[in-house]
């Protein structure tokens, strides 16, 4: 998957990070906080800041342990809420450390790695109550499915 967009969602007004499988036409919306949505914003739009921000500052420390990431996967949706693994490694050995997708995915932009999605996640974020709470489930569908560039425009805080 890739990091298509960052929007506000029309009907809340909630941040949005967008995943679109990059060889399918598979689409991921995660509603997530604000101040996630500007760290992944940060690096989207290659902003520097005067001092590291939490994401820069893991960066600079798994760099510092001689550390990296492989891969970020969001995998799992329970109850509503996605969750995610950051899989690093050191010295050879892989681990996974649990995260919230937002996290993981402002890690996996600063870290150049993969992003996978799970596809029993994909398959439930389909029938998931709490899309259809938010919108119709089936409009918004079709609508994150035919954004264009101009639609996704630049992340505003």
């Amino acid at each position: 998957m890739k990091i298509r967009g960052l929007m506000m969602d029309p009907m809340t007004n909630m941040p949005i990070v967008v995943l679109k499988d990059s060889t399918g036409d598979a689409v991921l919306p995660i509603w997530v906080g604000i101040y996630e949505a500007n760290a992944i914003a940060l690096e989207i739009e290659k902003v520097n800041t005067p001092r590291p921000m939490t994401h820069d500052l893991i960066k600079i420390l798994l760099m510092g342990l001689e550390t990296s990431i492989k891969k970020v996967v969001v995998n799992e949706l329970k109850d509503d809420t996605f969750y995610a693994l950051i899989w690093i490694e050191r010295e050879g050995k892989l681990m996974s450390v649990d995260s919230r997708p937002s996290d993981a995915l402002a890690l996996a932009l600063r870290h150049d790695c993969p992003i996978y999605v799970e596809d029993k996640v994909l398959q439930s974020s389909r029938s998931s109550g709490s899309v259809s709470e938010k919108v119709n489930n089936e409009e918004l569908r079709k609508w994150l499915e035919n954004l264009n560039d101009e639609d996704m425009g630049r992340y505003k805080m």
